[in-house]
């Protein structure tokens, strides 16, 4: 009794000693073995943590790959791994690959024609005419659009508590206003001109600059900015 004390005493402080260098280096420190030691947390009767590990990345040889392949049920097979073990190795590996896909890669608006050509196909051939706001970072990325309104563009649908409200909560550096003309022209009209005016002007004091709004024709464009109208 007083060896096997000694034997799991001597395994839980070795357990530990991925976890310190993590806290301590950070866990970008951590080996592929160290990493899969911290998730699993102690090791088993007869190995610590550590050598655990280790044993799974040489099975098969496929080093870290076979964790990704194996189901629950082969990584249950290996000694010291249980279901609760295989079950976090599993659902940690998921949600690595869930957010590698979250990751995107950010659009960046250096001229209209960027605008132009990244929404041309989506809205070119709308049956009505939809505004939306393009939100920017400092880098003039990207972060995403809002769809504003639908329909015939007036001052009270296009009102300016729904233009910034999205670009406050994002916390928007800028924004490109963005609608179509379903007639294919891209000539502004005086509504059109009106709503620019007045949302240029409340970004202004909201402290959110407004710095183009672009009308998407059929295959062609008309820039507020570049024409010289704001």
């Amino acid at each position: 009794m007083k060896d096997n004390k000694k034997q799991n005493i001597k395994y839980s402080v070795k357990d530990e000693f991925p976890r310190e260098k993590m806290l301590k280096d950070g866990v970008e420190s951590l080996s592929n073995a160290e990493l899969i030691a911290v998730l699993l947390r102690t090791g088993s009767k007869n190995k610590s943590v550590l050598e655990l590990s280790y044993e799974l990345l040489r099975k098969d040889y496929e080093g870290i790959r076979f964790l990704k392949s194996a189901s629950i049920e082969e990584l249950c097979e290996i000694e010291g791994i249980g279901l609760s073990k295989a079950t976090l190795i599993k659902a940690a590996l998921e949600l690595g690959i869930r957010v590698s896909e979250s990751e995107v890669i950010r659009y960046q608006v250096k001229n209209p024609w960027d605008i132009y050509i990244y929404y041309m196909e989506s809205m070119r051939y709308l049956k009505e005419e939809v505004f939306k706001t393009v939100l920017l970072n400092t880098k003039n990325e990207i972060i995403t659009d809002i769809n504003i309104s639908c329909g015939t563009l007036n001052s009270s649908l296009v009102h300016p508590r729904e233009v910034f409200k999205q670009a406050i909560k994002k916390s928007a550096n800028k924004i490109i206003l963005i609608h179509n003309h379903p007639s294919g022209s891209v000539e502004p009209s005086l509504e059109d001109i009106n709503i620019t005016n007045r949302l240029v002007e409340c970004g202004k004091i909201i402290g959110i600059e407004v710095i183009d709004h672009i009308i998407i024709g059929d295959g062609i464009y008309f820039s507020f900015k570049e024409k010289g109208k704001m």
